[in-house]
């Protein structure tokens, strides 16, 4: 058995339903569910909507560090000893979250070996999409990563269903996320329109062939695109689309 074929175990008992030590709770976006520094005492489960994880320095300049999504966990470094919290966690879109308390999920990863081969399972891509996350930064360029984040928060290269209709982003968060400034957001988002790849009112919509823009291909001179590395070809984003993870019984 792999860790892609998760134990039949009804995951509703710990993940949608309410118990002892667990709580569900609804957050519109921009809701901030903990902030850098403060103390580290649960750990939280994504069943709807996107977060983002942002690191400020004592300057106040501020990093985005991660995006998640659907079925994944976040908050867990009180199970590794971490106190305090080393980001601030923001709701980007309206959300549904399962919260643990630290104790609660402690004894559940230890009586019981389905959640606990879920939960490594998780932890273990998000741990994967941050080296990808890392390379992007230091070898892609900025229209690269713009394309892969708008990708990403369409769920593409996930094992959840694809949600190509996002709340509208502020093109401010878009800069945040890539590390770019906001008008070289504005000026790729416009062009992304122009060629049909995404389009965007009171929405906005990713089409599977923005995937275009991740293969090393001449741009609208016929001359080679400012990528420098090649290192996220369309095939490292666009994974075959699994089932809804969940425990079965």
């Amino acid at each position: 058995m792999t860790l892609q074929d998760p134990p039949d175990v009804d995951s509703e008992h710990f993940l949608n339903i309410a118990g002892s030590g667990r709580s569900l709770s609804n957050y519109p976006k921009k809701f901030t569910l903990f902030t850098q520094g403060s103390i580290a005492e649960s750990v939280f489960y994504i069943r709807r909507g996107k977060i983002k994880l942002t690191v400020a320095s004592s300057g106040g300049k501020e990093v985005v560090i991660a995006l998640l999504g659907r079925d994944e966990f976040f908050g867990q470094g009180c199970l590794a000893g971490q106190t305090r919290r080393m980001a601030t966690a923001t709701a980007l879109t309206d959300c549904a979250i399962t919260r643990f308390d630290q104790d609660s999920i402690s004894a559940l990863l230890q009586t019981d070996p389905a959640f606990s081969r879920f939960f490594l399972e998780r932890m273990l891509k998000r741990s994967i999409r941050a080296d990808e996350d890392l390379v992007d930064q230091l070898f892609n360029s900025s229209e690269k990563r713009l394309a892969r984040a708008l990708l990403l928060l369409a769920n593409y290269g996930s094992d959840t269903p694809v949600e190509p209709v996002l709340p509208k982003i502020s093109q401010e968060t878009l800069a945040e996320m890539i590390g770019t400034t906001r008008s070289r957001v504005s000026f790729f988002m416009n062009k992304f329109r122009r060629l049909g790849y995404i389009s965007y009112k009171a929405q906005l919509e990713i089409h599977a062939s923005l995937l275009n823009v991740l293969v090393d291909e001449p741009d609208d001179t016929g001359r080679p695109s400012e990528h420098e590395s090649g290192a996220f070809p369309a095939a490292s984003i666009m994974q075959p689309q699994g089932a809804e993870p969940r425990f079965r019984g």
